[in-house]
C-alpha cells in the first residue's frame, strides 16, 4: 500500500489518557509506558501539557530525550508531541519541552464550536482565525511538525470549520485535527463532516487530516473508523480507550478493526499487533485499573468460547467463531506455570513473552521476590509475574521511605494491633499502633513515624489470581490531612493483604513527598488539564 492508504496511529495515552481519574503516572512509569508505545510501533506520541506544570514539562522532555531518540527494528523514532494552547507561552513552553525529540511536534488547539467561543473565549470568529493564523505561524517558527486542532470541532459549524482549516494550513500546519471533544457526533454525521471538508477546503488536501473523539455516547471507535472511510489519515486514540470521562478511541480496537476489515477500510499501520496485550497489561499494573473482561481485543474474555455449539465450531475450524487468533494481537496463554523449582533463566524468557524485558538489578528483584511468592503459594501464574515485574520496574531505589518490617496482629477479641519498622536516609524508625483492623493500624503506625498523616480517598483491594493463596494487590489514593490539593496514588503486591496495603501506603507517601519537593522549587501552575481537546 502506498501512502495514503497508510493510517497514522497518535497515541494520547499519556496526555488525555492520564487525564482519567485514578490514572495519574510517576515519570519512570510514563518512561516505561513510551518505550512500550514505541515497541507497539505508533507514529505519535503526545507525552503530556508541558505548561500545564512543572512535572508534566520534566515527563514530555523526558520521552522526547529517551523515547524520542529510541529505534525499534529500524523504525524510525516515534514523534514527541506536546500540547499547547493557541498561547505563545503555551507553545514555547511545548517547544522547549519537546526539542530533544529526533522528531518533535506542537500540537496546539483552539476552540471554534459557537458555544466555545462565545461562553468560554468570549471571542468573535474573526478573531478566533487572527489567533489561529498567528499562533501555528508562531509555532512553525520554533518546529518543523506543528499539528492544530479545532476544539469542539464536532459542533463547529461546517463553513467555519473550512475557514479555520483554511487558515491553519496555510499557517504551516502538516496535521489538521478535528476531535468530536465532547462525544457528541454520530458516525455518519461525523464523516459527513470529514467528506464535506475535502470537498470544500482544497488546503486540507495539503495536511493530514486527524480525528480524535471521545465516548461519552459510546461511538468513539465508531467514529473514528467513519472518518478514515472519508479520507482522515490520522486517529487520536488511547491504550485501552481510557481518557476523560468515558473515554477516548480504544487504540487496539481502531488497529484490529483496520487490520482483520482490510478488505472494508483499505488501509494499514505500522503498528505491531502482537504488542497490543502486553501493552494493555503494562498499562493496568502502571494505572491500577483493569479493563472489563469483555473489552474487545484485549479483555480477558475476548477469545474464551463457553457456549457449546461455539466451542463446537471452534473444534471443527476456529475461523468459524474467531475472526483474529489470540497470538495475532500477543496474547500467548498462560504458559508454563511457575514455581519454586524455576530457573531464572524460565522466570525471564516468561516475562519477555509478557512484555517485559528486564535486566540487571530490575531482574534481580523481580527474581528475588518472586522466589519468595514462590516459597508461600504452589503456583505462580502469569498476572502474578507481571506483578512482580512491575514492582521491580517501577520501585523508585531513591525513595525517601522504605518498609522493613510489619507485624499486624488481629482476632474477634484483639485490638487489631501492628508495628512497624521504616527506614528514611539510613535512619530507623519503629513505632506501633491500634486501629479499626490490621491495616487501617499498619497506617497509623505509619503516619506516627512520618508525623504527617495520609487521608485515604480510595483504597481498591483485588486477587490477583484465583485461589486461596492468591497474591492481593492493593491500589489506594491518598492527600495529606490537613490538606488535599495533591491527591496520589500507591501500589503495593503481597500475598499478605495487611503488607500490601502497607506497601501502597509506602508507595503513596514517598509519591507525595516527591510531588511537594517539586512544588517547593518554584511556584505551581494553576491545573490546566480541564481544557484540553
Amino acid at each position: 500500500m502506498n501512502a495514503k492508504d497508510r493510517v497514522l496511529i497518535f497515541d494520547t495515552t499519556l496526555r488525555d489518557g492520564e487525564q482519567s481519574p485514578g490514572c495519574s503516572m510517576a515519570l519512570q512509569e510514563k518512561l516505561e509506558m513510551g518505550r512500550q508505545l514505541a515497541r507497539l510501533g505508533v507514529d505519535v506520541i503526545e507525552a503530556g501539557f508541558p505548561i500545564s506544570s512543572r512535572g508534566d514539562f520534566e515527563s514530555v522532555h523526558a520521552i522526547a530525550e529517551v523515547v524520542g531518540n529510541m529505534k525499534v527494528s529500524g523504525l524510525k523514532p516515534p514523534i514527541i508531541a506536546g500540547l499547547a494552547r493557541a498561547k505563545e507561552a503555551d507553545i514555547k513552553r511545548a517547544a522547549e519541552a519537546v526539542k530533544p525529540a529526533q522528531r518533535p511536534r506542537i500540537h496546539t488547539f483552539l476552540a471554534t464550536s459557537p458555544i466555545h467561543m462565545e461562553r468560554k473565549l468570549r471571542m468573535t470568529p474573526q478573531q478566533v482565525l487572527e489567533t489561529v493564523s498567528t499562533q501555528v505561524q508562531f509555532a512553525r517558527s520554533l518546529v518543523e511538525d506543528v499539528e492544530f486542532s479545532l476544539e469542539d470541532g464536532g459542533r463547529t459549524e461546517w463553513p467555519f470549520m473550512v475557514e479555520v482549516v483554511a487558515a491553519a494550513v496555510e499557517a504551516g500546519a502538516g496535521t489538521i485535527n478535528i476531535p468530536d471533544t465532547v462525544g457528541y457526533c454520530q458516525p455518519e454525521q461525523f464523516a459527513g463532516q470529514i467528506k464535506y471538508l475535502f470537498e470544500h477546503c482544497p488546503q486540507a488536501r495539503k495536511a493530514i487530516i486527524s480525528v480524535h473523539c471521545h465516548d461519552d455516547l459510546g461511538l468513539a471507535v465508531a467514529n473514528s473508523l467513519a472518518a478514515v472511510r472519508e479520507g482522515a489519515r490520522q486517529v487520536e486514540c488511547t491504550i485501552n480507550g481510557i481518557g476523560e470521562r468515558a473515554g477516548n478511541a480504544s487504540l487496539e480496537e481502531i488497529v484490529m478493526n483496520l487490520v482483520t476489515r482490510k478488505d472494508y477500510f483499505g488501509c494499514t499501520t505500522r503498528v505491531r499487533t502482537q504488542e497490543l496485550y502486553p501493552t494493555s497489561r503494562l498499562l493496568t499494573q502502571v494505572t491500577g485499573q483493569r479493563v472489563q473482561a469483555n473489552k474487545a481485543v484485549v479483555g480477558a474474555n475476548a477469545f474464551a468460547h463457553e457456549a457449546g455449539i461455539h466451542q463446537d465450531g471452534m473444534l471443527k475450524d476456529k475461523s468459524t467463531y474467531e475472526i483474529m487468533t489470540p497470538e495475532s494481537v500477543g496474547w500467548k496463554g498462560e504458559g508454563m506455570v511457575m514455581g519454586k523449582h524455576s530457573g531464572r533463566h524460565a522466570f525471564r524468557t516468561r516475562l519477555r513473552e509478557l512484555g517485559f524485558d528486564l535486566g540487571g538489578e530490575q531482574l534481580d528483584k523481580a527474581f528475588t521476590r518472586f522466589k519468595e511468592v514462590a516459597d508461600k503459594k504452589k503456583d505462580v501464574f502469569d498476572d502474578d509475574l507481571i506483578a512482580l515485574a512491575a514492582e521491580a520496574l517501577f520501585k523508585d531505589s531513591a525513595q525517601a521511605w522504605e518498609l522493613s518490617y510489619l507485624s499486624a496482629t488481629s482476632g474477634t477479641s484483639t485490638l487489631p494491633t501492628a508495628t512497624v519498622k521504616m527506614t528514611c536516609r539510613n535512619e530507623e524508625f519503629v513505632d506501633a499502633a491500634m486501629g479499626d483492623g490490621p491495616v487501617d493500624a499498619a497506617f497509623r503506625a505509619i503516619d506516627r513515624i512520618t508525623g504527617n498523616p495520609l487521608a485515604v480517598h480510595e483504597y481498591v483491594l483485588e486477587a490477583i489470581t484465583e485461589g486461596q493463596d492468591a497474591m492481593g494487590r492493593v491500589t489506594i489514593t491518598v492527600s495529606r490531612q490537613d490538606s488535599h490539593s495533591h491527591r496520589v496514588k500507591g501500589r503495593g503486591v503481597s500475598t499478605d493483604v495487611v503488607l500490601a496495603s502497607a506497601k501502597a501506603y509506602v508507595s503513596a507517601l514517598n509519591a507525595l513527598d516527591q510531588i511537594e519537593k517539586n512544588l517547593g522549587q518554584e511556584a505551581p501552575d494553576a491545573p490546566l488539564k480541564s481544557s484540553t481537546p
